[in-house]
């Protein structure tokens, strides 16, 4: 008999929870932030056996500690600011200094932290933190559930499913997007090829045209998988018409909704993140470590915007190369 999949269960709602946080242009982020704080503070406590309580429920805003453990002595910051200067500035805030027999541990809710466990940090007041232990995101944290005991994986995807509930969730439908990034997953992307199907100059006109000055960066990483984009799509609507449409449709569509409240790199970004969530949310969605998925959407959504899919066109563009 099968074991059942409670990892799975519980890195999809994870992953869930850190697209939304990923997405600074909702108006109600800092909503948000605090909500995930609030799980965080229970979720800490059922996945490592710690007695977190909640230092802002005493004293709003506490700079540099969100959450405390009095028993194991740590002191906790939860954010999704992952940077170098955020944990220097909280490890520099004269708070800390009243906690110096403590350890800090800095729990990073959007992303991935593993090239913050390798730098080193100004720490004024000494207070014991060690990078490499003491950083702790949503990918450690899955490998520390993952090699739990069964038992204690059905108690925290229990805890995770009361509490990180989807918009769609039990029932959640099928969409060609989930599938063709199933097949992108499978893709080698470091393998590189030509770009011998775009013309990089008309490109260019239409990022300025459309002042994408962060985004200029991601679009011109992923053009260069334009031609390998158009092939797999041809593939995926040997399976059936419309398949290749309904995908670049419901890119479309999440741009056109976000169109009326955002503009430039906002409205780029916002897509990026909503076609992460339908994605999420679909129930022929095989769960992929999340950077990947990120990559995959980043790649489809580049090739929307190179089809003329989203975004204003600048006169007589023509990405096509001659």
């Amino acid at each position: 008999m099968n074991r059942p999949n409670y990892f799975n269960v519980i890195e999809d709602r994870l992953n869930h929870l850190a697209v939304r946080i990923s997405s600074r242009s909702r108006l109600n982020i800092l909503d948000l932030h605090g909500h995930s704080e609030n799980f965080y503070q229970y979720f800490l406590n059922e996945v490592y056996g710690w007695v977190v309580t909640n230092e802002n429920d005493n004293k709003q805003n506490v700079e540099a500690i969100d959450l405390i453990d009095h028993s194991n002595k740590f002191v906790i910051q939860v954010s999704a600011t992952s940077t170098k200067q955020k944990i220097e500035s909280s490890l520099s805030k004269e708070l800390i200094s009243n906690y110096v027999v403590y350890t800090f541990k800095f729990v990073s809710i959007a992303r991935d932290a593993d090239n913050l466990r390798k730098d080193t940090y100004k720490n004024p007041y000494k207070i014991k933190f060690t990078p490499s232990a003491d950083i702790i995101d949503k990918n450690s944290i899955l490998s520390k559930i993952r090699g739990l005991h069964i038992d204690d994986q059905e108690r925290i995807y229990k805890f995770v499913k009361k509490e990180l509930v989807t918009d769609v969730d039990p029932m959640k439908l099928e969409s060609n997007l989930a599938a063709v990034i199933n097949i992108l997953s499978k893709e080698d992307w470091d393998k590189s090829e030509p770009i011998t199907s775009v013309n990089s100059f008309e490109i260019d006109r239409k990022i300025s045209h459309n002042n994408l000055n962060a985004a200029k960066d991601i679009i011109s990483d992923y053009m260069v998988h334009y031609g390998r984009v158009d092939k797999i799509y041809t593939a995926f609507d040997s399976q059936g018409s419309n398949k290749s449409s309904s995908v670049l449709s419901t890119i479309r569509q999440e741009y056109a909704k976000a169109k009326s409240k955002l503009n430039d790199d906002q409205l780029f970004f916002e897509v990026i993140s909503k076609v992460q969530e339908k994605i999420l949310n679909s129930s022929n969605y095989t769960s992929i470590p999340f950077d990947e998925l990120e990559l995959c959407v980043n790649i489809l959504v580049v090739d929307a915007f190179i089809r003329c899919k989203i975004f204003e066109n600048p006169d007589n563009y023509n990405y096509a190369t001659t």
